[in-house]
């Protein structure tokens, strides 16, 4: 013994794995699948704040998720209780679940923001209206997640309804409402999430390490397809021209000939002469050009549509405004209003008032009474298209 430690020692005072330590076991996962399983959950969880806010509309935000291990005692030692426990399994894609917690108190909250409510009816016992309507809410996040992980997997991912049920965390589990591999060791995902100023908890995601080892996998194969593609592209030459062909000149000639016909004869005016050939076919062939010849408008025509369509737009309504007068003021003026002040208007005492259709000045009239409400009988019409009568 020289005291001098060797590299595996080090290694196991400092907990660092040297390189005798190898890969990871089957009951831990390795670095990199750790941060896959960490950037698969932000993503995922990412779409489903977007989602839950539009069913709460509140502001949804969600941290940066913590990836560790976990066992059944850490929930019931961290956790607390009661809390519901959502089941999300997947049906295509993804052979597996992961159970998502949630505190009692969140889901009272999520529950009356999907109602309307404001949040804070959470007095209620938490009952089956919560339950179902927490499931729901997760159907539609989760669905949204599945889509964000068929894009990172590129293949079709489905879920079956998220089940909910309310867990009091006790020392013992119980089987027939939670999944067996929390009798053991899993991978447990903590987020932050708050939902306007009425949500400010942590919420978890439960995976075996099975599963969350196959979707590492699945992000695995799809990253290396990709590089795969890439590298196929890069090394695959540009496709080579065409060789140009000869054209013989024979050949040419024609072409240029069918492309640009003669010119049409214009006389000294620079107007083309009427009733005369104008153009010469490509071939050499004459073609006839003839003058337009139009036919004559009748001096009658525009009294040939029937008049009763007027009564298409009869039934439009239209404003009417009665103006007994006007008068400018200053600001001044306007600021010293109060009840018992009179405003002189430009009218005098007697004069026609105006009728106003659609702020357009159609007629003149005078104030009158019929029965109790006020009248206006009309004296002059400036449009003579406007009957005559009483406007009341």
């Amino acid at each position: 013994m020289d005291g001098v430690l060797s590299q595996e020692e080090i290694n196991a005072l400092l907990n660092e794995p040297g390189e005798s330590a190898g890969a990871a076991g089957d009951n831990e996962l390795s670095a990199s699948e750790t941060d896959a399983i960490g950037e698969i959950a932000n993503i995922s969880m990412g779409t489903a704040a977007t989602t839950l806010f539009s069913l709460v509309n509140r502001k949804v935000e969600i941290s940066t998720p913590v990836v560790s291990y976990a066992t059944w005692d850490d929930i019931v030692d961290q956790y607390e209780r009661p809390c519901v426990f959502i089941r999300i399994a997947y049906t295509i894609g993804l052979d597996g679940s992961n159970i998502l917690v949630l505190r009692d108190s969140d889901v009272k909250i999520i529950t009356d923001l999907m109602m309307g409510g404001d949040g804070t009816n959470t007095d209620d016992e938490l009952g089956e209206l919560h339950l179902s309507a927490i499931s729901e809410a997760m159907n539609q996040m989760m669905g949204s997640a599945a889509t964000s992980m068929s894009s990172m997997l590129d293949k079709k991912i489905d879920i079956s309804p998220p089940r909910a049920s309310l867990v009091d965390l006790a020392d013992s589990v119980d089987e027939s409402m939670i999944d067996e591999f929390l009798t053991g060791t899993f991978v447990k995902i903590a987020f932050r999430m708050e939902v306007g100023d009425l949500i400010d908890s942590e919420i978890m995601q439960l995976y075996p390490i099975s599963f969350a080892r196959s979707m590492c996998e699945g992000v695995k194969n799809n990253m290396e397809k990709d590089s795969d593609s890439i590298k196929e592209d890069v090394a695959a030459p540009p496709p080579a021209p065409a060789a140009a062909q000869p054209v013989p000149q024979q050949t040419q000639q024609a072409q240029v000939s069918q492309a640009a016909p003669a010119p049409a004869p214009v006389p000294m005016g620079g107007q083309p002469m009427m009733g005369q050939p104008m153009m010469t076919a490509p071939m050499g062939q004459p073609v006839n050009v003839q003058p337009a010849q139009f036919t004559a408008f009748a001096g009658g025509t525009a009294g040939a549509y029937s008049p009763e369509n007027i009564d298409l737009i009869m039934d439009v309504p239209l404003n009417v405004t009665v103006e007994l007068g006007r008068t400018q003021k200053s600001i001044s003026d306007i600021l010293d209003l109060g009840p018992g002040k009179i405003i002189e208007l430009n009218k005098i005492a007697g004069e026609p008032i105006d009728v106003l259709v659609n702020g357009k000045f159609v007629a003149k009239g005078e104030v009158v009474v019929i029965e109790e409400s006020f009248g206006v009988r009309i004296t002059e019409i400036v449009n003579s298209a406007m009957p005559s009568g009483v406007i009341g």
